[in-house]
């Protein structure tokens, strides 16, 4: 009787979850999507106008009215602004220059050497927790951490006793689930950052949104979700799984050579020195990196450079490892590293490229403006508090996961909407941001849509031949659930506290 409701659980399991392949299969590329919706935009702003459309702005006071681009006006402004729609859009520029430096980092062999030092070194007890923190330490180098550390832990794991599928998801539940949770700022950071700023700006047209704004929150997220992780992964998910019997033995876990160990201790040398120049520039009243004029760090050279500083620190350790380890023997192989990072975001600019025309069209016509208003005005009116918005908010990102799992396409295009409608509502983009990560994390690693989706399924297959998206769904769905619920329950908690989500980025709009 068991065994067939269990079965009748798996088959309606099995269904809900072709259903979601097959919508999330039937969107368009985001590059497509977003070309369609700047269509949707100029037939909206022409039907907007007719129906004399009109709204208050909550900051000056003044009528906003929408603005038709159906006319030969309209098409005059699309031609002759495409390309500094283009070039002025605000991730771009940090996107590029964050991942050069990244690149020299990743491409010399420092990150991968730096992950399977937090792995290996960890004793056997911590090993748990050290494959989830390594998963969400990772993002700061972009993908690499599925690629590395998922088949890495699989192989530690199988190789003191335990079941490699329990390896491999806690190195998912770290690197996808925890996807946005950091002690380092990495690529994410200033794309998320520069599209709040866009959308910001809606509203403000001089506001300015820093890529460590959530940096004080996703810190303290870190070790919080590798502990709910570790916790999961040994009370939850290991025990279903059960012993492991094969015969075939265990991979070899390669160790870190002498090279790859002589790089480190160069990359610590060079960690150390910046370290030293940052403190030296910051913690003083009179530091060089802080503001001439008032000498504080809010609006510093210090964090209004910090995309500079992340690519100066990671080309300094990049290089210092390359050169110690031996994988650079010239400038060419930096520049070359360099490049292969450029050729990987080929397709991450033909996205840009279509979303910056969006996010101006949807600025030019006022819509953005006008939805934002309407919408604060209705939640204005159901008398939500800040932790109902915030839940609510959380829900309806996470639960877009299953549809579009890009972080900065999803963002891209909820940003001009909920931004402005937070901010209208007294709450900074900042914040909003942050709220917005919680969300578009927890969901990624049962979800069919995400890129990574099917390697997961593929490598757990090496484990276990009937591995399929059920298997993966239903042995991540527990990570799911407890980060959603943790990770929201700290959110909740930060935000009745009233603490910064970073630097100089408090809850709440300040009057100005």
């Amino acid at each position: 009787m068991g065994s067939s409701r269990n079965a009748a659980k798996t088959r309606w399991l099995d269904r809900a979850l072709a259903l979601i392949e097959r919508v999330g299969n039937a969107l368009p590329h985001p590059a497509t999507l977003f070309a369609l919706m700047t269509v949707v935009v100029i037939a909206v702003s022409a039907v907007a106008v007719r129906l004399d459309l009109e709204v208050t702005h909550p900051g000056t006071g003044q009528p906003v009215r929408p603005v038709s681009l159906a006319t030969i006006a309209g098409l005059h402004r699309i031609l002759t602004e495409m390309v500094s729609n283009f070039t002025g859009f605000a991730p771009l520029g940090m996107v590029l220059v964050v991942m050069l430096g990244i690149a020299v980092a990743e491409s010399s062999g420092l990150i991968s050497a730096a992950l399977k030092l937090l792995v290996l070194s960890a004793p056997r007890r911590l090993l748990t927790f050290a494959i989830v923190f390594a998963g969400v330490m990772s993002n700061t180098g972009g993908d690499v951490g599925h690629v590395l550390l998922l088949p890495l832990a699989a192989n530690v794991f199988l190789a003191v006793g335990r079941h490699p599928i329990a390896g491999i998801a806690a190195a998912f539940a770290g690197v996808s689930g925890g996807y946005s949770a950091n002690m380092l700022l990495g690529t994410v950071d200033p794309l998320l950052a520069g599209i709040s700023q866009e959308a910001a700006r809606l509203v403000d047209p001089a506001y300015s949104v820093n890529p460590a704004c959530n940096y004080y929150f996703m810190a303290v997220s870190a070790p919080v979700l590798a502990l709910v992780g570790t916790v999961v992964t040994e009370r939850l998910v290991e025990p279903r799984l059960g012993a492991y019997r094969t015969e075939q033995p265990a991979e070899a876990v390669d160790r870190l050579t002498a090279e790859e160990r002589r790089g480190l201790r160069a990359a610590f040398a060079a960690a150390t020195l910046i370290t030293v120049v940052l403190l030296a520039g910051t913690v003083p009243e009179a530091g060089f990196l802080r503001d001439p004029g008032t000498g504080g760090l809010l609006r510093s050279p210090f964090l209004s450079g910090i995309v500079a500083v992340i690519f100066v620190t990671a080309v300094a350790l990049g290089l210092a490892f390359g050169v110690a380890a031996g994988t650079f023997g010239s400038d060419r192989d930096v520049v070359k590293g360099m490049g292969q990072a450029m050729e990987t975001l080929s397709v991450y600019l033909v996205i840009v490229f279509f979303a910056s025309q969006f996010l101006a069209y949807f600025n030019w016509t006022n819509l953005g403006l006008i939805l934002a208003v309407k919408g604060a005005e209705g939640l204005r009116a159901t008398g939500f508090g800040t932790v109902p918005l915030t839940v609510g908010f959380v829900l309806v990102i996470a639960t877009t996961d299953f549809f579009m799992a890009s972080a900065s396409a999803k963002w891209a295009v909820m940003a001009p909407v909920f931004v402005p409608m937070f901010m209208l509502l007294g709450y900074t983009p900042e914040y909003t941001q942050a709220v917005y990560r919680v969300g578009d994390s927890v969901t990624n690693i049962i979800s069919p849509m995400m890129s990574y989706f099917p390697f997961v399924v593929a490598f757990m297959q090496r484990y276990e031949e009937r591995t399929g998206i059920g298997t993966v769904v239903s042995t991540m769905l527990p990570y799911s659930v407890t980060f959603l619920v943790v990770w929201l329950t700290l959110l909740i908690g930060w935000t009745l506290l009233g603490l910064p989500v970073g630097p100089g980025a408090g809850l709440h709009l300040l009057v100005r």
